[in-house]
């Protein structure tokens, strides 16, 4: 669970080697890995459910889903029957931007949720292959920036909030508000919670009710350069705005690849966040070469002033498409298992339901391992130096070691929940975008070391009925992409409650 304090894990051993993926083949649903000492076990799917593409909020807007959640461990229980009842924090992101980002209000949801799982390895009833996950949105509040006003999702353009009120520099949308497409959510104890999004590339602070109270610039490598400034464009602009120039930054994060991925570790003292792929310096100006990216790792002591103290290098999984062509499948999400390790979940791009393309070559939730590799924290790299430039990492620097864990395109796994990868290219095939994921106990006394992992596509709001910014739309395909979760059931000793 990403905001449970009250956990602890051994740390993952550093005899794990670096390792180039391939094409992801069929695997059993039980199956593990060993990193040291220590075995993880995934048992397989256990439970599939929706939520309707057009559901809507309270606002009376298209409810998107999830590029980020949190689960509410408080409200988390096992019930009598062998259910289980709770509720669960689904980020969505700037909200529907096929043709322009809009000033769509960011916001998030409470799903409440009831869990029936099956046995692991076990079918579920003929007609009841989904409805394991009973989820329903209970509520929707909307993030405000600092001093209580509207936030957006428009592209920022050349816009910046000068520093003020102890806030750094920000990214402003041509209408004055703050620009804001947000990617993970770490939910703490006291209500408050931490947000990262990929403009800036920041982690924002705000309170329980949704008020921005800080925000964390990264390293100045991270930041996105224009002309020798801090230019936080995404090349997304909204109605009447132009395209940013250049297209792409100089330096920094590319285009619509910020901090994607941010888990705050099991003792609530370290937030790590991961860029989604290598900045532009370090091969990120290639599709090919973008595999080298990085994570950040905070002493969260004092939540208002996160102190980075940690800096390494990770290595996607790189892969062959059907024509030969070098892949690199960025990370959606993390989930932090100690401060030196985290289950990393990473994909490829524009396949799956909603998509033209109708199969996935990988779909992984793997084991990332930093123990051993180079900490790069305040050396020249997080200046103006590359750490890889051309997707060729520094010879002085080792990077993490990386193993892969749960493969989500698993067809076998999937079939038993009427479920599949690739044509018919229909509802169940799995859509594009995975991006959420949180850990839940299975609070059973003879199984003390399984979680259910909560996984949650982001569907890119795409319905046939979809209502935002006062306006009805279609989403591009044709398609009625609902948000699903996936639950899996899995074995990870040590990371059980003191």
């Amino acid at each position: 669970m990403k905001d449970l304090r009250s956990m602890t894990l051994p740390l993952l051993s550093a005899a794990l080697a670096t390792f180039v993926f391939a094409a992801p083949v069929a695997a059993f649903a039980d199956n593990s890995v060993t990193v040291g000492s220590v075995t993880l076990v995934n048992k397989g799917r256990v439970a599939i459910g929706r939520i309707p593409a057009n559901q809507r909020d309270k606002f009376g807007e298209t409810f998107g889903s999830g590029s980020g959640m949190s689960i509410d461990t408080k409200s988390w229980v096992r019930n009598a029957d062998g259910s289980y009842k709770g509720s669960l924090w689904l980020l969505p992101d700037r909200g529907y931007n096929a043709v322009g980002t809009t000033d769509y209000r960011p916001r998030l949801n409470t799903i409440d949720v009831q869990l029936t799982p099956a046995a692991p390895g076990a079918t579920p009833p003929a007609g009841k292959e989904q409805s394991g996950v009973d989820a329903k949105l209970a509520d929707t509040m909307m993030l405000t920036d600092n001093k209580g006003a509207d936030t957006t999702g428009l592209d920022p353009a050349n816009g910046v909030r000068n520093p003020a009120d102890g806030m750094p520099l920000l990214p402003q949308a041509p209408n004055g508000k703050i620009a804001l497409d947000n990617e993970a959510i770490v939910r703490l104890p006291d209500g408050t919670m931490f947000i990262s999004d990929e403009y800036g590339p920041y982690i924002y602070r705000f309170s329980a009710d949704g008020q921005m109270m800080s925000a964390t610039q990264p390293p100045d490598a991270l930041l996105p350069m224009r002309h020798g400034a801090v230019n936080f464009a995404s090349n997304n602009p909204g109605p009447g705005e132009t395209a940013p120039d250049p297209k792409d930054p100089s330096s920094g994060r590319q285009n619509n690849q910020g901090l994607e991925g941010m888990s705050m570790t099991p003792d609530g003292k370290f937030l790590i966040a991961v860029l989604q792929s290598a900045t532009r310096q370090d091969g990120g100006d290639s599709g090919s070469t973008r595999q080298n990216t990085r994570a950040l790792v905070y002493d969260a002591a004092d939540l208002a002033h996160l102190k980075l103290v940690h800096e390494y290098v990770v290595p996607l999984p790189v892969f062959k498409d059907d024509k030969g062509k070098t892949i690199v499948a960025a990370q959606s999400e993390i989930v932090a298992l100690s401060p030196q390790s985290f289950l990393m979940l990473a994909r490829d791009s524009g396949n799956g339901y909603g998509q033209k393309g109708e199969k996935s070559l990988y779909r992984s939730i793997d084991i990332v391992d930093v123990s051993a590799a180079t900490d790069i924290h305040g050396t020249a790299f997080d200046a103006d130096k590359p750490v890889a430039p051309k997707g060729v990492v520094d010879a002085s620097v080792k990077p993490a070691t990386v193993s892969q864990f749960i493969d989500i395109n698993d067809s076998a796994d999937l079939a038993r929940f009427g479920l599949h990868n690739g044509a018919p290219n229909d509802r169940n095939n799995l859509s594009e975008k995975w991006e959420a994921m949180s850990l839940a106990s299975v609070l059973d006394p003879n199984l003390p070391n399984d979680y259910f992992l909560f996984v949650a596509n982001d569907n890119d709001f795409l319905t046939q009925d979809g209502f935002q910014v006062g306006a009805a739309y279609k989403g591009d395909g044709g398609a009625d992409v609902d948000t699903m979760f996936q639950v899996f059931q899995v074995t990870i000793p040590g990371l059980s409650a003191k």
